[in-house]
């Protein structure tokens, strides 16, 4: 049987404002995109997930949205998004878009009718009455602080995410037909899917009842009356019919963080969504044991639904793979916030980090499924954790009362070339909208672009190769090895992976293909992977 693309494909974000600008404000935007398209093809990557590209007072980097039937004026035009989908198409390279169901901004025109007591107005979104002073409810905002903010005629509204993001009721019809529409308005311009932020939020449960006591330092995976309740699965399948409209196919992806790979596979049903980032793969840390539980659960999850896995090392939201490598590893899964917290207490030997990022990368792009790779990554690039305070973006800094820097760090605009900011991403010399280190020369593209060792052309080497000896080479079967290697081979390749401090002999009758260092032969050497085919 054959596969949709998406089953296999290897998926690139692209966090717009940081990628390249082409107009001199420091801003990333569409034409900059767009003049980067030959990067990406020769890059190997099958599609491009773009987030929020809308209007937005950028209350929260855009997924703020103020009118989602259009573009913020800062990245470009209606016609420019119209250019680029049609030139990724002609280039080979699906579209996807970032679509924000659970909240819009307080700008949108939804919310400031509700604030200007329009009849019914407020019935879109969750204004509530308070316990006396007290908010509804004792529910706190993902970014720190409570989830209701109190308007002038004393009710409150509910925003699980900034004050600027007031939550949708999706009980309301209008809100479903709305956002129904909206797909089939970007579907109609081309769009090939949508990654669907917060997939697990839109539905509460009923009375909003308070969440109680909480588990400090579990960021997700906990039950909440706010996240994963079954009314959300009803509202996907609302979408699927939008979708299964459209020819060729149009597919969605859910950010959904819900407490077991269970939970995730039930929005995976033939009539619902089409895949699901699964987690755990960038939040274990760099230890084989670990690694291979989270490979098997992930398959095994995918596979009872029939969906493919899919694999991320890195997103917007959390600290780059070279900086989570390049201390000491846990000996379980982590939460971004525990991460961040330790960069004050433990420095980072990023020369470590990146040996093992390389080596993670041959790891996820031999695993079945679908491979997500967020800018930079290709790059080697490490989370910029000295920012300064003043010019931090994410509200996490300011809603946590200054004790969570946030995710500023993995979203600094990405150096192309020269040797001093902004490295080629702006046109000029001009302050990019966060600032980039001033060690970043060795690491733009045109600096590894002729590198046959470089992070770039790992990534490209390791692309060009993956359909040979990957994408239908089929079940994952495990080879026996040390305790600290993760050995797999799938079809005829192996991948060898040594999460260890010892070298560690190769099987012999094959060749190393590709390898994340340089000088691989019968032995591989800690913190590095292979891939192998018969010789």
């Amino acid at each position: 049987m054959n596969k949709s693309w998406w089953e296999t494909a290897v998926v690139y974000q692209v966090y717009i404002r940081s990628f390249a600008d082409d107009n001199g404000d420091g801003v990333g935007d569409i034409a900059g995109l767009r003049s980067r398209l030959p990067y990406l093809s020769a890059l190997g990557v099958d599609a491009v997930w773009i987030n929020p590209w809308y209007p937005s007072p950028m209350a929260d980097a855009g997924y703020d949205v103020a009118d989602y039937r259009d573009i913020e004026p800062s990245y470009g035009t209606l016609a420019e998004a119209e250019a680029f989908i049609a030139d990724a198409h002609a280039a080979g390279i699906r579209v996807l878009l970032d679509i924000v169901p659970n909240h819009t901004s307080d700008h949108h025109d939804w919310f400031r009718a509700a604030l200007a007591g329009e009849p019914d107005a407020r019935e879109r979104y969750l204004f509530r009455t308070g316990r006396g002073e007290l908010p509804p409810n004792d529910w706190q905002s993902v970014f720190g602080g409570p989830a209701w903010t109190r308007v002038e005629d004393g009710s409150w509204y509910l925003h699980l995410f900034a004050p600027g993001q007031p939550d949708l009721n999706w009980m309301h019809p209008e809100v479903r037909d709305e956002f129904e529409t909206v797909l089939a308005f970007w579907f109609d311009k081309g769009v090939d899917g949508f990654r669907i932020d917060v997939a697990h939020g839109l539905v509460k449960a009923a009375g909003l009842p308070d969440r109680g006591v909480v588990t400090e330092g579990v960021q997700h995976n906990q039950a909440h009356p706010a996240w994963d309740q079954d009314g959300v699965h009803e509202i996907y399948r609302g979408w699927r019919a939008v979708a299964n409209r459209y020819a060729p196919e149009r597919i969605f992806i859910a950010e959904a963080w819900v407490p077991s790979n269970e939970r995730l596979a039930r929005y995976l049903r033939p009539d619902e969504l089409h895949t699901a980032f699964q987690f755990d793969f960038l939040r274990a840390p760099w230890r084989a044991t670990i690694l291979r539980t989270v490979v098997d659960d992930a398959i095994s999850a995918a596979a009872s639904v029939g969906a493919p896995p899919t694999w991320v090392l890195s997103n917007h939201d959390v600290p780059r793979t070279v900086t989570r490598y390049s201390r000491s590893q846990p000996n379980g899964l982590v939460e971004t916030d525990w991460e961040r917290a330790r960069w004050a207490e433990e420095e980072a030997d990023h020369d470590l980090g990146r040996r093992r990022a390389r080596a993670c990368a041959l790891l996820q792009l031999a695993l079945p499924g679908t491979a997500y790779i967020y800018q930079g990554e290709e790059l080697g690039l490490e989370e910029v954790e000295d920012i300064p305070d003043e010019v931090r973006q994410d509200p996490t800094w300011v809603q946590s009362g200054f004790t969570d820097v946030g995710r500023d760090g993995c979203r600094v605009p990405l150096p192309w070339s020269g040797s001093a900011a902004p490295y080629g991403f702006s046109p000029s010399a001009v302050p990019t909208w966060l600032p980039q280190p001033g060690h970043w020369a060795a690491y733009t593209v045109a600096s590894q672009d002729n590198d046959p060792g470089s992070f770039l052309n790992l990534y490209r080497a390791a692309l060009a190769l993956r359909p040979a000896l990957w994408v239908d080479a089929g079940d994952v079967r495990w080879l026996t090895g040390p305790p600290a290697v993760l050995a797999l081979a799938r079809g005829a390749a192996q991948c060898w992976v040594n999460t260890g401090d010892v070298d560690v002999d190769l099987p012999e009758g094959y060749e190393v293909v590709l390898a994340s260092v340089d000088g691989v032969d019968s032995a591989l050497p800690p913190d590095a992977a292979a891939w192998l085919v018969a010789s």
